[in-house]
């Protein structure tokens, strides 16, 4: 759970960072991550009301700007910011990824997005038809397998709640289908979040009843 809030914004930065619609640079994402911090879930919510700027969704809507603020009045930005320490590369075997998901949470993935991808509502994805758009960054949060016996990746999208599985999706897992298992990063949070969650939990502990 400690590193799934770490995760929630990898995405977003490694799209301010680097390719935009392209994709980014995750390792640049995770490089942010460490110097500059990312705010929790909590503070700023995966998902919005927004709208989406994706292929295939009408109207589109430009990507909103960073307004450094919680939604919640009570937080404050900057306390809300937690850091890695370093970040890596995982191996594409799928063994390690499920591996590395299980021991540390989830892990940034990069995959090359068709015209079919857009128009995703349920199931397990497979590239049919449609052409090339570009690159997408991701966050893969697990794995499973359908009653078919079909092996899938589970992973939390970023085009809102209104496209594809309530804003999440399935796509072939085993297969590195549309190079889904190539790109791999992860990072573990480094210690002054620890002391962070420490203070939060002695002053919470102060409140008299």
């Amino acid at each position: 759970m400690y590193l799934f809030l770490l995760m929630t914004f990898l995405h977003a930065v490694a799209f301010s960072v680097g390719l935009a619609v392209m994709g980014g640079y995750p390792l640049y994402a995770w490089r942010y991550l460490a110097h500059h911090g990312v705010v929790t879930e909590e503070c700023d919510p995966y998902f919005d009301q927004i709208g989406c700027s994706h292929p295939g969704c009408e109207p589109a809507y430009q990507t909103p700007k960073c307004v450094r603020k919680c939604v919640k009045g009570n937080q404050i930005w900057k306390k809300s910011k937690h850091f890695s320490v370093n970040a890596y590369s995982v191996k594409s075997d799928p063994y390690d990824i499920m591996a590395e998901v299980y021991k540390n949470g989830p892990v940034e993935v990069a995959f090359t997005v068709y015209e079919d991808f857009a128009h995703y509502k349920s199931g397990v994805y497979k590239h049919i038809t449609g052409s090339q758009l570009g690159g997408h960054a991701v966050k893969l949060i697990g794995w499973g397998t359908t009653d078919e016996g079909e092996d899938y990746w589970l992973i939390a999208n970023q085009w809102n709640r209104s496209w594809g599985d309530d804003g999440y999706f399935m796509i072939r897992r085993g297969t590195n289908e549309c190079g889904i298992e190539e790109d791999v990063t992860a990072g573990l949070p480094s210690t002054k979040n620890m002391g962070r969650w420490v203070m939060d939990m002695d002053a919470d502990a102060d409140v008299s009843f």
